[in-house]
């Protein structure tokens, strides 16, 4: 599988979950555990650019794909080297304890990949399988605006459409 762009083989049980495997084996703790289950969200990794909770996944079956965790997403281009999304989460306050934070900011990437000018109740639906117990969601939706005038200004798309912006939360 290729993770974070690149190459690697990793020698794990069947039975490995893709987190425990990007976690204990390849060291990429911005992998967060916490239900186990699939429905916190803080293991959430982008397979292929779409959004997977890695511990309902198991390893061998991220083989030949493309895995991106939260440590992949810095590229030098913004603040301090960080992905636009990791800017604006810091810049909002979008994060608390950050447990969740890493599952947030990866399922706001793919978000932003398909639409770059998303609507409030877009990005409420979005986010809704992102579980956060510090923040109350406030401040994260402000971040996703941010990180959605960052990346159209980094890429030179226009503007959000009038209203896209407007606050329905």
């Amino acid at each position: 599988m290729e993770v974070n762009g690149r190459g690697v083989e990793v020698d794990v049980e069947d039975r490995t979950s893709l987190a425990d495997c990007l976690r204990d084996r390849l060291g990429l703790t911005g992998v967060h555990l916490g239900c186990e289950h699939g429905v916190c969200g803080a293991c959430t990794v982008l397979l292929d650019g779409s959004s997977v909770r890695s511990c309902l996944l198991f390893a061998v079956q991220a083989a030949g794909h493309r895995v991106t965790t939260v440590e992949g997403l810095a590229d030098g281009a913004g603040q301090g080297g960080l992905h636009p999304v990791q800017t604006a989460f810091m810049a909002c306050h979008g994060l608390q304890c950050g447990f969740c934070t890493p599952g947030l900011v990866l399922t706001t990437c793919e978000l932003l990949a398909e639409d770059p000018a998303p609507t409030a109740e877009e990005v409420r639906a979005r986010l809704s399988g992102n579980l956060c117990r510090c923040t109350g969601y406030v401040k994260i939706f402000e971040a996703v605006d941010r990180a959605a005038e960052l990346m159209r200004a980094r890429s030179g798309t226009a503007a959000a459409p009038a209203g896209a912006a407007e606050d329905t939360r």
